[in-house]
């Protein structure tokens, strides 16, 4: 098979993609790198029916490589994941609305072009934590303990976009990340950020069947096959803090393997997993008959009937 794959220059040297680039090599596949922020592109050579088998995306959030992504599903090429899901996850607007929509413990969600507009909501709903509507890997995240504080709030590049903010969840002060691959879900833990006084520590984790079931719910919602989701522990059960699309991984055993096998059976499937369905205005693809073999998973159903694993070695660290 041959894969393009859509790497902007901070993941230049990143294992996350590097790796499994490497990987689908070893095992005689041919892959093709565009670097979008450093290329001059001929588009009609660049994307062309039949070039590819599938389409692979690693960019920050608002970075050029989405529009080539959406630009090859538009030709009918396989992308993974879903052009279409990938933008509804990476608009925190969107996300927010869609997720509270459909039922998912996602917090209250204000959206604003300057953050002095914040000081419009009463004291009681601070602290607040503000962010980036585009933004991603933790960038521009703050907490705002107080309207008096909305001051030191920057607003989004160059003065533009959206910022959203959602109240403080109370937690011990570890933020919980869950990854899905191959129809598998990994839990790791790490010190959140936003307590930046405690011991920097990250690890794997045994993932509870409670947030197992809000992870993969999660998936199906938002239509992603390779995604991870931020959870928060609050005193009401776990609540989602953000959506990402092809993460890091980390921790997940064997990942650079798990994450080669996924791309190849997603390209081989038409770029959708079972249950899976695109957010957007069209119609998702049909979806496949089989999912991908795993080892010996424990099965998982969804409240909403969707098949994921907990992998036996999900607790040991990777």
């Amino acid at each position: 098979m041959r894969f393009c794959f859509v790497v902007e220059e901070q993941y230049r040297f990143d294992g996350m993609p590097v790796e499994v680039i490497r990987q689908l090599g070893e095992w005689g596949h041919g892959v093709d790198v565009v670097r979008p922020g450093t290329s001059l592109l001929r588009l009609s050579e660049v994307v062309r029916a039949g070039g590819h088998d599938a389409w692979v995306l690693k960019t920050v959030s608002g970075g050029p490589g989405l529009a080539l992504l959406e630009a090859a599903a538009a030709v009918g090429l396989t992308t993974v994941n879903d052009a279409r899901s990938i933008r509804g996850v990476r608009d925190k607007v969107a996300a927010a609305v869609v997720g509270r929509a459909r039922g998912l413990p996602v917090p209250e969600t204000y959206a604003v072009a300057r953050p002095e507009l914040l000081a419009e909501l009463p004291a009681t709903a601070f602290p607040l934590v503000v962010k980036p509507a585009e933004g991603s890997s933790g960038r521009g995240v703050r907490l705002v303990r107080s309207p008096d504080r909305l001051a030191a709030v920057s607003a989004g590049p160059s003065g533009e976009g959206m910022l959203i903010a959602q109240p403080y969840i109370p937690n011990s002060g570890v933020d919980l990340k869950v990854y899905g691959v191959g129809g598998e879900l990994f839990a790791t833990e790490r010190s959140s950020p936003l307590h930046p006084g405690q011991p920097r520590r990250e690890r794997s984790v045994p993932l509870p069947a409670e947030v197992a079931r809000t992870v993969a719910e999660a998936g199906e919602v938002y239509g992603l096959d390779l995604f991870g989701v931020d959870v928060l522990l609050g005193p009401d059960g776990p609540v989602i803090v953000d959506v990402n699309d092809f993460p890091s991984f980390r921790r997940v055993p064997d990942a650079v393997a798990r994450v080669a096998r996924a791309v190849l059976e997603l390209a081989r499937t038409g770029g959708t997993a079972p249950g899976a369905a695109a957010v957007g205005p069209f119609p998702p693809p049909e979806p496949v008959s089989e999912p991908a073999p795993v080892p010996e998973p424990v099965s998982l159903l969804t409240s909403a009937g969707v098949p994921f694993r907990i992998p036996a070695t999900a607790g040991e660290a990777g």
